[in-house]
């Protein structure tokens, strides 16, 4: 990736009490040596990943991805493995608010001329990668997470993939 492209996603970051549960979380897991446990700092729901963009074009994404929506409360508990290796937390439902915040954010995203992933929308918190013989914790606790904002997000990718927050809607 070139320096006058950033990599970008929109995403339900969490708050340090939240993150701090995730990571309780991740750490739960029994991990095969193979596997890639994402670190605590990255912990976050992806909701639309936009992939390389031109920075040129970033202030147009920050005013063009603030999008009007009810707070609300996103549970997790329920630990999966996905094929492909991928371990995650799910929430055990998924709050129709969720839905609305995803699909009024993909349709910002279409107002200023991006095509949002195909793909149905599956909310989860990746907890690790190449991870096909971890082992899910049997239970834990529920994470209550209240949602009043998301944000728009950088990876920054080199020896060691940084997040950075570009912007924060509430």
């Amino acid at each position: 990736m070139s320096a006058d492209q950033a990599r970008l996603f929109v995403a339900l970051w969490p708050a340090p009490d939240v993150r701090a549960a995730l990571r309780d979380w991740r750490d739960a897991w029994t991990w095969p040596s193979s596997s890639s446990p994402v670190r605590t700092e990255q912990l976050h729901v992806t909701l639309h990943f936009l992939g390389n963009v031109a920075r040129e074009r970033v202030p147009e994404l920050v005013a063009g991805l603030s999008v009007p929506f009810e707070p609300f409360e996103l549970e997790f508990g329920h630990p999966e493995l996905w094929h492909g290796g991928i371990a995650v937390l799910a929430p055990d439902v998924v709050p129709q608010p969720l839905l609305d915040l995803h699909a009024s954010i993909g349709a910002a995203l279409e107002g200023v001329g991006m095509t949002p992933e195909g793909r149905p929308y599956k909310p989860h918190v990746t907890m690790g990668r190449r991870a096909g013989n971890a082992v899910a914790p049997a239970a834990g606790p529920a994470i209550r997470w209240q949602i009043d904002g998301y944000a728009l997000m950088e990876s920054k990718l080199g020896a060691g993939s940084e997040y950075g927050v570009v912007q924060h809607y509430k």
